[in-house]
């Protein structure tokens, strides 16, 4: 239709050596503009059901779609089906919701690199259950970053790096009832062999203050939230 952007197809599949696979799920006013990079350098891009709209609106053709499609109306529908995207439909009586459907078939195609956008913001409920799909079995060993504008989260099972820029706050949130043996480096308050636990807050508001920075940890799940704020806590640095 006149005044429509083109839209942008990506492949259904991959054989390289690295898979890069941006999900986009289903949140409430999504824009998509911020990522246009992300999604245009993705092998792989699916929508968790009404995802599928805000792709389609920002002229960006997903690969797949997943869900029971109850966010998504005839004519988007239609619009998939003449555009060719394979389309999922599952029972709404499922035990699964649509995001999950998306990690289980990134994670069965082989993807290497998830990311995750509409996970955050919304319902309480489904950003609780979006936070903790992270630690599923399914995605041990693949990098999975749930991200907002200014933020991302990611689940660190052993190690990991801490890239971003100086003065980025972090936080270090632990997922069980107890992480032990975290080391990290390059942060403002540094923790040795510590042990951080799931009902105190003492891992909130760290500074990146020597990019990359590095975390380490003997037992249990942390979740790292990535703010890109680049010196929001500046006062704190020395």
């Amino acid at each position: 239709m006149p005044g429509e952007p083109a839209l942008r197809a990506f492949p259904g599949s991959w054989n390289g050596a690295i898979m890069d696979v941006v999900i986009v799920a289903n949140a409430p006013g999504l824009r998509l503009a911020p990522y246009h990079e992300l999604l245009i350098g993705a092998d792989m891009v699916i929508a968790a059901d009404g995802g599928a709209a805000a792709l389609l609106h920002a002229g960006l053709q997903p690969a797949q779609v997943l869900g029971d499609l109850d966010s998504l109306d005839q004519a988007q529908l239609d619009a998939l089906n003449n555009l060719g995207v394979v389309v999922h439909r599952f029972p709404r009586a499922k035990d699964e919701t649509d995001l999950e459907l998306a990690l289980l078939h990134a994670a069965a195609a082989g993807a290497d690199r998830i990311d995750v956008l509409g996970a955050l913001g919304g319902r309480w409920d489904h950003t609780l259950a979006n936070v903790a799909m992270l630690a599923m079995p399914e995605l041990r060993g693949r990098h999975v970053c749930l991200r907002d504008e200014r933020q991302r989260l990611f689940l660190v099972r052993d190690q990991a790096v801490l890239d971003g820029r100086h003065g980025d706050t972090l936080s270090l949130l632990p997922l069980t009832p107890e992480v032990r043996g975290i080391t990290t480096r390059g942060l403002l308050y540094a923790l040795e062999d510590a042990t951080l636990y799931f009902e105190r807050a003492r891992g909130v508001s760290n500074v990146l203050l020597d990019p990359p920075g590095a975390v380490t940890l003997r037992d249990g799940l942390l979740l790292v939230v990535h703010h890109d704020d680049g010196g929001a806590l500046q006062w704190n640095i020395r």
